[in-house]
């Protein structure tokens, strides 16, 4: 029966859920011992330190070690803290975890999960508070997980787990506390499968992890003079490109939004698919809700004037509702 838990708390039910079914399992990541971390927390006390281990400073070791591990027949989730310290360890994402298996021939498999925190609103500035979950989907050879809600965070991450292959799984660092029906025993959620989250008959927006909720409350904030559809793709690879054409061939317009940079991110791909696969369903030109192609300020006002949210929304969906 389902029971409102948090997003965090989630996270942690599925983390222990498959370290109990799978000994091949294990945590690695900075502080994912520690008590104060409660998407981790209690885990290391159920299963010892050698398979809830605290890593170094040092993404490009500890996510190299991930890989190796994974070849080798393991399931690493390995965590990063924010997902911006992965620059540094492009080499060990970009081409061993995701390219193995291909340059194998697929006779080697990478089983690996990289937890990736990410996303703004803190001021925390331009090297803490990115999404980038762009340069992920970019690559061929990883899956790319972004749930925006406590059930979906539970489902998808055991999904994760249980891949053959890479995956990327983002949290959002603000959704941690949300909280929302979560069934008390293990399931999954398929990966290319959007969620309906609103059915609407006027626009189509198509909003990624925290996104989805702003886009919820510009649907609220226009009931009445504006029908919204709001769609979660929940995974970016693969995408349920089918759930958003069917849409917009019903609403004949499209909203795309996501707190990643605007040029090349993620809501150019959704425009893409829109533009070549169905072009002659749109009545108006398509719009996108993402952060300026400039880095992430500091100030909290700065950072507010920048960030996606409802109200721009609600700006984007006007302009293509005349």
């Amino acid at each position: 029966m389902p029971r409102v838990i948090t997003y965090a708390e989630a996270i942690n039910e599925a983390l222990r859920a498959e370290m109990r079914r799978d000994p091949e399992v294990f945590l690695f990541g900075e502080n994912v011992s520690s008590s104060w971390r409660p998407a981790t927390k209690g885990l290391k006390e159920l299963f010892g330190r050698e398979r809830v281990r605290d890593a170094p400073i040092t993404e490009t070791a500890f996510i190299g070690a991930g890989v190796g591990a994974a070849v080798v027949g393991m399931k690493p989730v390995v965590e990063l803290m924010l997902v911006d310290f992965g620059l540094v360890a492009m080499d060990q994402i970009l081409n061993q975890m995701a390219k193995t298996t291909y340059m194998t021939g697929g006779t080697v498999n990478v089983p690996m999960v990289l937890r990736a925190i990410y996303g703004a609103g803190k001021g925390n500035a331009a090297t803490h508070s990115e999404s980038l979950y762009g340069v992920y989907a970019h690559m061929p050879g990883m899956k790319v997980a972004v749930p925006s809600n406590p059930y979906d965070a539970k489902g998808l991450l055991i999904t994760a787990i249980r891949d053959p292959n890479p995956v990327v799984f983002f949290e959002h660092r603000l959704l941690g506390r949300m909280e929302g029906d979560v069934p008390e025993e293990s399931y999954t959620v398929p990966f290319g499968v959007a969620n309906l989250v609103r059915e609407g008959a006027d626009v189509t927006v198509v909003a990624v992890g925290k996104m989805v909720q702003e886009a919820s409350k510009a649907a609220d904030t226009l009931k009445g003079e504006v029908s919204v559809e709001v769609i979660d793709p929940r995974t970016l690879v693969p995408l349920d490109e089918e759930a958003v054409l069917r849409s917009v061939q019903k609403t004949g317009r499209l909203v795309a939004v996501d707190e990643d940079y605007e040029r090349c991110g993620f809501t150019s791909e959704v425009a893409a698919v829109v533009a070549e696969k169905g072009f002659h369903s749109l009545k108006a030109p398509v719009a996108r809700v993402a952060n300026p192609n400039i880095p992430i300020p500091f100030n909290r006002n700065l950072e507010r004037h920048v960030l996606p949210d409802a109200d721009k929304i609600v700006r984007a969906i006007k302009s293509v509702v005349k």
